[in-house]
């Protein structure tokens, strides 16, 4: 259980919430562990087995609080709102800002400058760890690529379009990417990197991150939708049927820090391997069922870490990063803030 700014987690297993008259109460087998008065919270957020009384639901429907249902895993159920939510006004403003390139601009400039920021913090983190600035075992490589993604965060706070703002997201890809294959330490002859393949992944790496970003963008999907905003219309990404354009653009300043360094370390500390892959007769390379469970297991043994929040000042759960990025997002949108606090990671 954890509150931040006034969003309430209930993430213990058998937590009941109920009613005494204009509070919250949170129980654990019977026992009172805390309580909160209602006007303080302005949604709460429950993950797995956490069950609500029939009066807590009217209080929260009453004082225009959402109460929301995810699986212990972060997939969305369902939330229950009152006749009348702020959602909609929130869903009507960000539909008006996203409709708008000069709106959309500010928000998707935060996006990709933090983005930048991560790829370059995880180059500096490799640096540290193993890097001896040789030329000859490509360390010299990554070090060029720390030191030319310095200038594209400014460039993209600069931007004046989403055409450009994509260029220099690109550039930076491109040099992030280029360099990728030397974080890899072990292992080397069976996960080679060389370029970035999506649809479909062509080796064992691509395999390996693109599956870790279809459960980053499930979980940031999920907090979208239990932060009240809609997980298909973006800023950066345009509408686009069946994609959650919202959600890519928050998983995109998390990509570097979350799944990244998560792929590198399975693959550096061998818990996967070349058995973990196969080839179908496409050309692609897919994960083995025993594999996925065991990524299964590493991604949310990563989600119960614990990180102090840049922005929140609060040691919180690396799971609940995607619903604090997206809390932000819904409170500036409402101009509670003058601008989108992005996750700036400082590895």
């Amino acid at each position: 259980m954890k509150k931040l700014l006034n969003t309430l987690y209930v993430s213990t297993q058998g937590t009941y919430l109920a009613r005494d008259g204009e509070n919250v109460l949170v129980k654990v087998e019977r026992e009172v562990k805390a309580r909160f008065p209602i006007h303080t919270i302005g949604s709460i957020i429950c993950f797995g087995v956490v069950n609500a009384s029939p009066p807590l639901m009217q209080l929260c429907s009453q004082r225009g609080v959402a109460l929301s249902f995810l699986t212990e895993n972060g997939r969305f159920m369902a939330s229950v709102h009152g006749e009348s939510s702020g959602n909609v006004l929130l869903r009507r403003e960000q539909f008006r800002r996203a409709d708008s390139e000069k709106q959309s601009l500010p928000i998707a400039r935060n996006l990709v400058a933090a983005k930048v920021w991560n790829q370059r913090s995880v180059l500096q983190r490799a640096l540290r760890d193993h890097g001896t600035g040789e030329s000859e075992d490509g360390w010299l490589n990554v070090e060029k690529a720390t030191n030319r993604l310095q200038y594209s965060p400014p460039s993209a706070a600069k931007a004046k379009s989403l055409a450009v703002l994509r260029g220099i997201e690109g550039e930076a890809a491109s040099t992030y990417f280029g360099c990728f294959d030397r974080l890899i330490t072990a292992q080397k002859e069976s996960f080679v990197f060389t370029t970035r393949s999506r649809r479909p992944p062509l080796d064992n790496v691509n395999a390996l991150l693109s599956f870790i970003y279809v459960l980053l963008a499930r979980d940031v999907a999920s907090a979208c939708e239990a932060n009240g905003l809609d997980s298909s219309v973006g800023f950066l990404h345009r509408d686009r049927p069946g994609r959650r354009s919202l959600a890519m653009d928050l998983m995109e300043e998390l990509r570097p820090h979350l799944a990244d360094r998560l792929a590198l370390s399975l693959i550096n500390r061998r818990q996967v391997g070349p058995t973990s892959f196969h080839m179908t007769e496409s050309g692609a390379v897919e994960i083995t069922d025993s594999a996925r469970k065991d990524i299964l297991i590493a991604w949310q043994d990563k989600k119960r870490e614990e990180i102090r929040h840049p922005f929140l000042k609060e040691k919180v759960p690396i799971g609940l990063i995607p619903h604090c990025q997206a809390l932000l997002l819904a409170r500036y949108l409402r101009d509670d803030y003058d601008a989108y606090p992005a996750f700036l990671w400082k590895g």
